[in-house]
């Protein structure tokens, strides 16, 4: 089950394997522990990435107890044996579910594997302090706990640039495949240089069709951006297009996500776990929870200006902190170490310019 890491020194319990083949994460079969204990079989019915292809099917669909926590405001769901079933957080529709383990790798880029038995959803309300009394949620919950389609992690793999399937809606719209960071800019010659494929590439560039925001600005996408999305632009894509948080396309206050990193990290729905304070590395990475949006200052010239944005997977099998992120230097989403290693702790380039964290 996963643990509850706020204000633990220790090693999280959470642990968990999401499984590739030659960098692409598919179905495969599930940890031994997990399965055992959570009992539970089933398919991905997207054929997404998923490891096990089950969902998250906890040991019972009657929580025993909901129990409130803070630093940040949460109601914790506990099983009878005291195990951790979910984690709601209040301000935030970020809800993490327990379930069986998955493996996500990506041997093109890194050695390092991520597990976890987190599965992370979108809840159609922010939470509040007691909304476990509210007939919504528990007809919610309840259906989440056995949910077997792809959550957060496995739709944000379905873009891996190590390589994913493509997939098409109704319309032959390609929603989702693999996908690269942005054109190629002439003027850098150094393939791991930050700017040797341009960003600016937003979730409609990729997807390839013209949108229309709430304010009823309408954008049209760039032809030569086709297939391409940088590290908000990424975020856009599976938060708001794929989950259905709002979108906006300023980079001020609003309804929704914003543009540009700097934007989410200040603007953004939800609420903060880890505040910017300038130019200090973020170290306390005990708040953190699987699916937190993790922010960086990668300017050299700039240290206290967020620059970048990823997504918080938690540890990896060496225990480090590890994020998944579109990326210039492997050309699209990876959580991989070209360039800069793929963690938030330590004295790595992306653990220097760790700045911030938001919980959507």
């Amino acid at each position: 089950m996963h643990s509850d890491p706020v204000g633990r020194r220790s090693r999280p319990a959470r642990r968990a394997v999401f499984r590739t083949i030659a960098g692409v994460v598919a179905a495969g079969a599930v940890g031994g522990y997990a399965w055992d204990r959570l009992g539970h079989d089933g398919g991905d019915r997207d054929g997404a990435a998923g490891g096990a292809g089950s969902g998250p099917g906890a040991r019972s669909t009657r929580p025993d107890a909901f129990e409130r926590l803070s630093s940040p405001d949460r109601t914790v769901v506990r099983a009878a044996d005291g195990g951790t079933l979910a984690t709601f957080t209040d301000g935030a529709r970020t809800a993490v579910l327990t379930g069986p383990t998955r493996t996500f790798s990506e041997p093109r880029t890194t050695e390092a594997k991520v597990t976890t038995d987190a599965w992370v959803r979108v809840l159609p309300h922010a939470w509040q302090r007691g909304m476990e009394k509210s007939a919504w949620f528990k007809s919610w919950f309840r259906k989440a706990l056995g949910d077997s389609s792809p959550d957060v992690f496995a739709v944000a793999f379905q873009y891996s640039s190590a390589g994913a399937p493509d997939k098409r809606n109704a319309d032959g719209v390609r929603y989702a495949g693999t996908a690269h960071f942005g054109p190629r800019n002439a003027a850098v010659k150094n393939p791991l240089d930050f700017a040797y494929y341009d960003e600016q590439s937003d979730f409609y560039d990729y997807l390839g069709i013209e949108w229309t925001f709430p304010d009823g600005t309408r954008v049209q996408p760039e032809k030569a951006r086709y297939g391409d999305v940088d590290c908000s632009g990424f975020q856009r894509l599976v938060w708001g297009y794929r989950m259905g948080i709002p979108l906006h396309n300023t980079n001020t206050k609003g309804a929704g996500l914003p543009r540009r990193a700097y934007a989410i990290a200040a603007y953004g729905p939800g609420r903060t776990v880890i505040p910017h304070t300038g130019t200090r590395q973020a170290t306390d990475l005990d708040v953190l929870q699987p699916g937190d949006l993790v922010f960086f200052a990668i300017i050299k010239d700039r240290p206290d200006f967020i620059d970048h944005v990823g997504m918080y997977m938690g540890l990896d099998d060496r225990g480090r902190h590890r994020f998944y992120s579109s990326r210039s230097a492997a050309n699209g989403p990876t959580l991989g170490d070209l360039s800069g290693h793929a963690l938030l702790d330590g004295t790595d380039f992306y653990a220097r310019g760790f700045r911030a964290a938001r919980r959507l």
